[in-house]
Formats: C-alpha cells, structure tokens, sequence
C-alpha cells in the first residue's frame, strides 16, 4: 500500500460477500462472475473469521450481507449474522427468494428470531422483472425494516414510475431508487442536467432534497407520505487525497470476499490490514446540501 487509510468516524461499511450464490442473472450485477468462475475457496467460516477482524478494528462499523443471495441458504446466513458482535448496525441486501428451503414462513421466522439484530433488509425489486419475485405481502410481515431497492436500468419504463412507488406505499415501504452506478464518474456524480431518472422523480413527487459526499448522493423525495430516494454513486469506494501535505487513501467500503479475504474497494484491491489497524478517522462527510432530509 503506497498511502496511509483515513475513514469517516465509527469504520467503514463492511460488505460481505456470501459464499453461495444465487439464480438470478440480473443485467446489471458485477458480482455473477465471481461466483462463476472463482468459486475455489469459499467459506462461511473465512468470511466469519474476518467479520471478527473488522470488529477488532472498528467495533462501531455497519456490516452488509450480499452476494450472490444471503436468503438461499436460510442455515449460513444465521451463521454469519450470529458472528457480527453487538453494537454494529447489519443490513442483508436480497430479492428475498421463497423456495421449499426457505418458505415464507421460515423467511417470517428468521425476522422474528433476529429483529434485535438486524437493522435493514434491502429487497430488489425492478420496473423491469428481472427475476421470480416473492408476494409482495409477504414484505409486510417481516419483524424488521424493509426497503426497496430499485435499480433503473437503461431503458425503463418511465410511465410506470408512480405505479411503482404506490405497488409499495400501501405496504408503508420506502424505495430508493438506484442510477445504474457503471456509469457514474467522478465528474458526473452531481450533474442534474440530462439525468431522465432525476427528471421523472421531480415530475412525479414533491422534492425534500438533497444529501451527497465525496463517492455518493441522494435525492430526496415525498409520495403521500412515502420516502422515496434516489441514489447515485461512483462504481469505487476509495478517494485518494492530499490533507495537511499527507496522502491518504479515504475508504467508504471495505470488502469481505467469499474465500474471507478483506478488501479495501470494490474493484479487486486487497486491504492491507495492519495498515488498517492504524487508520485515521475523520468525521462522516455525508451532509445535506439542500432542502431538507427526513
């Protein structure tokens, strides 16, 4: 590593790949891949053994469970869930697949049993069916928060924006509406001209405003009493800056692999972990830049 780390107070998020992958083929997933090709070494007990080290670092960090999909195998999932110690927020991004492994009453169950634990459960669901989806009224009955993560794909269908939003309102579900990060840069990150995705929400719902940091940015918005967000962010997690004539690398995420190996950014960049344990904190650069952010 050429350059000290810096993070925002509290660690980095930590994502974790679950070693097990899913069924789906959705078009803007860069995660099949690895789940295709590299599948030597994977295990639910090396991913523990680094959510562990994560905690010795920064025991205030969020953790993140996805994949492949956490929900196909109900058993490892508890596993990992049960390893992350108290005090850590824990999201589990998913479609939330109903299967004869995992039907809705034992998805219901696994709420239940880890409502004190789990902060989050993000469930994709797209203007474009990508994949076999669970009832929606299965959503309503979880013991935890949910959300919905939607991702606008190239050409979606832009009529159906409000439909959409109100499929999940009845539910009293908010959504957060995701720009296809591929294509997000640096330069771009903030440009509002010739965004059809900002466009179409600003139409379509009554404008709070708006929050943003160095990597990512949101939209904020009101349906009748239901958030809705838009999210854009840059396909890397790791700034690199110059502060007070020291260069440092500033990391937002850091990564879990499936074979447990740390990572210190999405786009295959190992985490020197010693180096790690000697990270500089600043305070969380995410702030609202206009409007107001319920």
């Amino acid at each position: 590593m050429a350059n000290k780390y810096m993070t925002r107070e509290g660690g980095a998020t930590v994502t974790a790949f679950v070693p097990y992958d899913c069924k789906n083929n959705c078009p803007f997933c860069i995660n099949k891949q690895e789940y295709r090709n590299n599948p030597v070494g994977f295990s639910v007990e090396a991913v523990c053994k680094s959510i562990r080290m994560f905690h010795e670092i920064t025991p205030k960090c969020d953790f993140v469970f996805t994949g492949g999909e956490p929900f196909a195998d109900p058993d490892a999932l508890q596993v990992m869930v049960d390893c992350v110690p108290e005090g850590h927020r824990v999201f589990i991004n998913t479609t939330l697949p109903v299967s004869e492994l995992f039907p809705e009453e034992r998805i219901i169950e696994f709420t239940r049993v880890n409502k004190d634990k789990i902060t989050c459960i993000n469930v994709s669901r797209h203007m474009v069916r990508y994949v076999e989806e669970s009832n929606d009224e299965l959503l309503s009955k979880l013991y935890v928060p949910v959300r919905i993560n939607c991702v606008l794909f190239k050409h979606y269908p832009h009529d159906g924006m409000v439909d959409f939003a109100n499929r999940f309102a009845k539910y009293g579900l908010p959504i957060q509406f995701r720009a296809d990060y591929t294509i997000t840069t640096l330069e771009n990150l903030y440009q509002r001209e010739g965004d059809h995705i900002l466009e179409d929400l600003m139409k379509n719902f009554e404008y709070l405003g708006l929050d943003g940091c160095r990597i990512r940015c949101g939209y904020h918005f009101n349906n009748h009493g239901q958030h809705i967000a838009y999210h854009r962010t840059l396909p890397y997690s790791t700034i690199t800056e110059e502060i007070n004539g020291e260069t440092y690398d500033i990391l937002y995420d850091v990564l879990i692999k499936q074979n447990g190996d740390p990572h210190s950014d999405w786009t295959g960049v190992p985490l020197d972990v010693e180096a790690y344990r000697h990270v500089t904190y600043e305070p969380y650069d995410l702030k609202v830049l206009e409007g107001r952010v319920d």
